[in-house]
């Protein structure tokens, strides 16, 4: 397809393309926003184009792709850090009727239990809880990321095992 039989079939569907962005946004400020990064992003992408596929799909997934990207980054964005000294907004009760884990288990019985598992269970689930990625631990402890995942699924399963009665 020629550059400018692409141009012209992108414009015939920016009509299209901002129902489908006012679809997803519910707003018109942004169908706009989301309309012209898509079309930006569509030009920039010309070369990507597979002939034999169907022009409106590839367009549409483009936007529905960024509209995602955008909502991901827009909800981390959100996220409050508590930067008080005495950490207050840590300590605020939640909404959730439900219980947290803090409230039905003590922490040291929990660390107890953990303690008494196998080294091969033990360190990647410790280094897991800890913040560890799952290949970061597959490194550090030259094995299979398989292996990993697995120690780690199963030493879940014997804590909540242990901790099924407990109430």
């Amino acid at each position: 397809m020629s550059s400018a039989t692409f141009q012209a079939n992108l414009m015939n569907l920016q009509s299209n393309m901002l129902n489908f962005a006012y679809m997803l946004t519910s707003n018109r400020d942004d169908a706009y926003d989301l309309l012209q990064d898509t079309t930006l992003k569509v030009l920039d992408s010309e070369d990507k184009f597979a002939e034999d596929s169907n022009f409106k799909g590839w367009v549409f997934t483009i936007m529905r792709n960024i509209f995602i990207n955008n909502y991901r980054s827009n909800s981390r964005a959100a996220t409050v850090v508590d930067t008080t000294d005495n950490l207050y907004l840590l300590n605020l009760g939640s909404d959730s009727s439900a219980e947290s884990p803090e409230e039905s288990y003590g922490a040291s019985e929990i660390s107890a239990a953990i303690a008494e598992f196998d080294d091969e269970y033990r360190i990647p689930f410790s280094m897991h809880v800890s913040g560890y990625k799952y290949n970061e631990i597959a490194e550090h402890m030259n094995l299979p990321l398989g292996t990993i995942k697995s120690r780690i699924h199963f030493a879940r399963k014997k804590l909540q095992e242990r901790f099924s009665d407990y109430r």
